[in-house]
């Protein structure tokens, strides 16, 4: 099982991007998904999640900028981002609960990580 990142890059205070991170192999199913991100000398932050329902929850600092969804077909997860703040750099990492095929539970699957910097 395999999650990979896209979508991060260098915008300008006030825009906006989209992540994407899709989960590729042997998957039977997949339960939460999440993003967190870490930005140089801080510890690594849960940003968004979203339940295999569709519940989310956010992190305080990003509510109402930030919004989490996800597409099960594709077995993507994607944040969509508004209103950026220089604060918000970081490099993103996706994370989800997969349940592989084989495996008698789910496991703990992360990203690469894709680095996101907001700067004019």
């Amino acid at each position: 099982v395999q999650l990979q990142a896209s979508g991060g890059g260098l915008v300008q205070p006030g825009g906006s991007l989209r992540l994407s991170c899709a989960a590729s192999g042997r998957i039977s199913s997949i339960s939460a998904m999440r993003w967190y991100r870490q930005a140089p000398g801080k510890q690594r932050e849960l940003v968004a999640a979203i339940s295999s329902d569709g519940s989310t929850n956010y992190a305080d600092s990003v509510k109402g900028r930030f919004t989490v969804s996800r597409d099960n077909a594709k077995k993507t997860v994607y944040l969509q981002t508004y209103s950026l703040k220089p604060e918000d750099s970081a490099v993103y990492y996706c994370n989800a609960d997969v349940l592989a095929v084989g495996y008698a539970g789910y496991r703990d699957y992360w990203g690469q990580g894709t680095q996101v910097t907001v700067s004019s």
